[in-house]
């Protein structure tokens, strides 16, 4: 008897994969037909519209290309049909290419039959006008971290495309960029375009982390699982349930916690602390760093497993130097923002000023952008910021010197920074060390590191 949630057809060679596909989804009150090849495909698309393909990626056992599989879903997008593939765990990279060619998702195997099944409700059931086909640089509501998000530039339309394909599915998804490029805004436009934009994103700085209490912030506590836990306490993993997680900074995760949370991503699964009562995790996972991750898997600082959970998608958040175009509409948006946080009537940039902030560097990105806007909001007493109002770092240093800048050592950096407040202080120790935000002591001990004489500084 023809179901009322919708028909999905499941395509694979294997007799056992359709069947077991084939009982689940018909409980859950599906109608359901089988096919074991593109052919027979073919002759069922020819006498019906189904609301779902499951499509596997191979119907030969000697090939693993997935070439078919691609074939396939290009017919199938061509006709409009949303599509599902499922593949194995070692072919992710072949269903992140099948999501670039329009697959709706992607679903590994042997799979999770709840989430599944949320999978294929969520899909059939799909809005015409879901979150992934608004309009591109449609400021999303409450996405006002930075600025409004403004995506002109050829780099940032090329982003817009990619984000359009992530989304809305259920990819983890790393986001890598310079600091200040506004990572965390990319991860709050990729929640609200998602299916779940209702439900909370909760962000998280994993280098902020203490080691000690990596689980307890994570997973949560019960009341007297330690020393301090006076009443229990609710977890990140919890805190998203059914929405987003966001880790900030998690190439600054430790080593030894690392296991941990791949031990959550694995098995979905999850413990407070001090408790026996296993909690389930259905959460979507964002990630960014500005930092490399495959360097840090070599040199052993980083969990390749771990990486592999995390960049299903990567999206590259491009600086601000790449995406010139955007910096009008930026500087627009941020004008009037501040404007209204500091009760100015409304401001107007004086040419140069568009110029000048054109013709700048940006190292520090667009948090740098907002910073020297609001800066020149508050100095600006007339209608019309002008040149004097803008405070840049180096007006006039050529990019490779900042870059140049940028790649120094941290030897170097700490050594120019000892020199400059001994100097500063006519070689105070105490007011030096406090400048520098380290003890006395601590400044003895450097001096000795880079064999500095303290005759030279005239110590008092």
């Amino acid at each position: 008897m023809p179901s009322t949630k919708g028909m999905v057809v499941v395509v694979d060679d294997d007799e056992d994969i359709r069947f077991a596909l084939s009982m689940l989804l018909s409980n859950e009150g599906y109608q359901v037909l089988e096919a074991n090849d593109p052919k027979q495909l073919a002759r069922i698309l020819a006498q019906q519209t189904p609301n779902l393909v499951l499509l596997d990626m191979n119907f030969r056992r000697d090939t693993t290309s997935g070439g078919e599989g691609l074939e396939v879903l290009e017919l199938l997008t061509q006709q409009n049909i949303a599509t599902v593939l499922m593949t194995a765990w070692g072919n992710i990279e072949l269903a992140v290419k099948g999501m670039q060619l329009g697959a709706a998702d992607f679903v590994e195997k042997p799979w999770d039959n709840q989430k599944l099944i949320e999978l294929v409700n969520k899909h059939v059931f799909a809005n015409p006008q879901s979150p992934q086909k608004r309009a591109r640089n449609t400021p999303v509501e409450g996405v006002t971290k930075i600025s409004a998000w403004i995506a002109q530039s050829p780099a940032m339309q090329a982003l817009e495309a990619m984000i359009e394909q992530v989304a809305d599915t259920q990819a983890s998804v790393l986001i890598l960029g310079e600091n200040g490029t506004g990572k965390s805004l990319l991860a709050e436009r990729i929640h609200h375009l998602s299916s779940r934009h209702s439900a909370p994103l909760v962000s998280v700085n994993m280098g902020a982390i203490p080691e000690s209490l990596f689980e307890s912030e994570l997973f949560g506590h019960v009341k007297g699982a330690f020393t301090d836990a006076k009443e229990a306490r609710k977890g990140r993993f919890e805190l998203a349930q059914n929405g987003t997680l966001f880790f900030d900074e998690i190439g600054a995760l430790p080593n030894a916690v690392q296991p941990k949370l791949l031990r959550v991503l694995e098995s979905n699964e999850f413990e407070p602390v001090g408790s026996s009562i296993t909690h389930s995790a259905n959460v979507r996972i964002i990630s960014a760093t500005n930092a490399n991750l495959n360097d840090m898997v070599e040199s052993g600082t980083f969990r390749r497993d771990l990486m592999f959970r995390l960049n299903t998608f990567v999206l590259l958040l491009p600086p601000l130097r790449e995406r010139k175009e955007d910096i009008a509409l930026l500087v627009k948006n941020l004008v009037d923002k501040f404007s209204v946080k500091y009760k100015k009537s409304k401001l107007k940039l004086n040419d140069e000023v568009v110029r000048l902030l054109n013709d700048y560097s940006w190292p520090g990105n667009v948090r740098e952008l907002s910073h020297v806007i609001e800066r020149a909001v508050i100095l600006c007493r007339e209608n019309v910021i002008e040149p004097s109002h803008i405070m840049l770092t180096d007006k006039k240093a050529p990019q490779d010197e900042i870059d140049k800048r940028a790649l120094r050592s941290l030897d170097e950096v700490e050594f120019d920074m000892i020199i400059h407040a001994l100097k500063k202080y006519q070689g105070h120790m105490s007011k030096a060390a406090s400048a520098l935000g380290i003890s006395r002591n601590a400044l003895y001990r450097r001096l000795e590191k880079y064999q500095l004489n303290k005759e030279d500084f005239e110590i008092e």
